[in-house]
């Protein structure tokens, strides 16, 4: 999915652990700032959204408060702890 085009990666977690290191291209969007922030940091209502976080906890709550805010196409793809890939630091 991330390479198929139009897809916004967001990650979910704390600013720090944003900076410590992220998947490239992701976007930082704290999950205690969803409600307030998510119309502002994401496109459009049927954008593609893939959703991490540390771990998978606070990813899967995420995409449940965007599928409740109206966003169409969210997925949750876990922690970045699972990710085999290299991160941006």
């Amino acid at each position: 999915m991330m390479l198929a085009g139009d897809v916004l990666i967001l990650d979910v977690r704390e600013r720090w652990e944003f900076d410590d290191g992220h998947i490239e291209n992701a976007v930082l969007l704290p999950y205690n700032e969803i409600e307030e922030r998510a119309e502002e940091v994401i496109e459009s209502s049927s954008q593609i959204i893939l959703v991490y976080c540390r771990s998978g906890r606070r990813s899967a709550e995420a995409a449940r408060m965007l599928s409740r805010l109206g966003f169409l196409y969210v997925y949750d793809f876990g922690g970045i702890l699972d990710w085999p890939y290299e991160i941006i630091r």
